[in-house]
């Protein structure tokens, strides 16, 4: 498989990492656009939002749980964060693995 994510959760690719699990793995983007930027990815493929499976509730149930602890650990939070996910090509998904940009560190504004 030639995902870029994957890579990076087999050790393939180098990636600052801010936590990381059995199941999930998180690390800052390359290209942030807030002082916080971390990306938060299962490490089972899953390709976006559309492809969980029945299955996979526990896993996206934890994922969450660790998003919790990605935002304690860069200390937004207290103050708030946005949470994204990117769905295909007009949702702007580059990356075809599951992942959840956890964005903050700022007042954020509202731009669709």
């Amino acid at each position: 498989m030639d995902c870029i994510f994957c890579k990076i959760i087999n050790g393939e690719i180098p990636a600052k990492k801010v936590y990381e699990d059995e199941h999930v793995v998180a690390f800052h983007d390359i290209n942030p656009i807030a002082p916080v930027h971390v990306l938060t990815i299962p490490k089972k493929h899953i390709t976006s939002v559309l492809d969980i499976q029945e299955e996979d509730k526990e896993l996206i149930g934890h994922l969450h749980l660790a998003l919790q602890k990605v935002a304690k650990e860069m200390g937004v939070d207290e103050s708030g964060f946005r949470v994204i996910t990117n769905i295909g090509q007009h949702g702007q998904q580059t990356v075809f693995h599951l992942h959840y940009h956890l964005i903050g560190g700022r007042q954020l504004e509202w731009k669709a």
